[in-house]
């Protein structure tokens, strides 16, 4: 069968002549994704006193269609860092091929390794932010963008805790709550009554910031028609990372809407 565009909808050679396709290029532009089509939603992070708190949903939608629901966004490089991703997923997946061999890499130059990848210790967050920055402008630069928005949430050297963002053109921004996606106009302003500034995230504990991040979450599943109600969540610590993958949110329903009347068929 014949794909080529000159062969499209046009009449048969043998009844009507050969088609002439010298004004077609035989070799087209080099061309690249300018419209994702598989994406991911939100991801919703905030720090607190002892490190930094990260959720993203595990919905891949298919344009407006919830197609992959259980796809993890959250991806956990070492003990010291995680990132969660925004937008495109097979350019996610491109970034975690690439940062599992960064990450081997890593290991196989510290001769004090002990070759397992969980032990990359001298790439903390702050670190991997950067590379990350430098990577995705990369990319802008050779006009074949990277379609995701990141958030890198661990500690830095100095074992504080750190939280940035980098975009597809590789601009970096850093607060004490971020968010991707519609999260950044409905989540941020819910974050942000917690832990307004840095001294505020400083003495904000572990609980009142899980706790925050998760009625974030609830909220997007009702506002955002590209969410889930399943999501992962992780706490990035000194003493580690605690990754749950498979998360539902608590006492969220649809419940009310059968007891709206005055639509449809319902008549009482």
């Amino acid at each position: 069968m014949n794909h080529l565009p000159q062969a499209w909808g046009r009449p048969r050679d043998d009844v009507y002549g050969a088609y002439n396709a010298s004004f077609l290029p035989q070799d087209g532009p080099k061309q690249h994704t300018q419209s994702p089509i598989v994406t991911g939603t939100s991801v919703v992070a905030m720090k607190f006193k002892d490190g930094v708190v990260v959720a993203a949903d595990n919905l891949a939608s298919y344009g407006s269609l919830a197609r992959f629901t259980d796809v993890k966004r959250l991806r956990q490089f070492n003990t010291r860092a995680v990132l969660g991703f925004g937008g495109d997923v097979s350019d996610m997946q491109h970034l975690d091929r690439l940062l599992t061999s960064l990450s081997l890499r890593e290991n196989y130059a510290d001769p004090g390794s002990s070759g397992d990848e969980t032990d990359t210790a001298s790439l903390d967050a702050k670190n991997l932010h950067t590379y990350l920055s430098k990577v995705m402008y990369k990319r802008r630069t050779d006009f074949n963008p990277l379609w995701n928005h990141i958030l890198v949430a661990g500690l830095d050297d100095a074992d504080k805790p750190f939280l940035a963002s980098v975009d597809l053109l590789g601009t970096t921004f850093s607060a004490p709550s971020l968010a991707t996606g519609f999260g950044a106009h409905l989540a941020v302003p819910i974050l942000r009554r917690v832990a307004p500034d840095e001294a505020a995230a400083e003495t904000l504990s572990m609980d009142d910031a899980v706790n925050a991040v998760k009625e974030a979450m609830k909220v997007l599943f009702y506002r955002d028609a590209r969410s889930l109600d399943k999501y992962s969540i992780a706490v990035i610590r000194k003493d580690g990372v605690q990754l749950k993958e498979d998360e539902k949110l608590e006492g969220q329903s649809w419940a009310f809407a059968e007891t709206i009347r005055g639509y449809g068929t319902q008549i009482h």
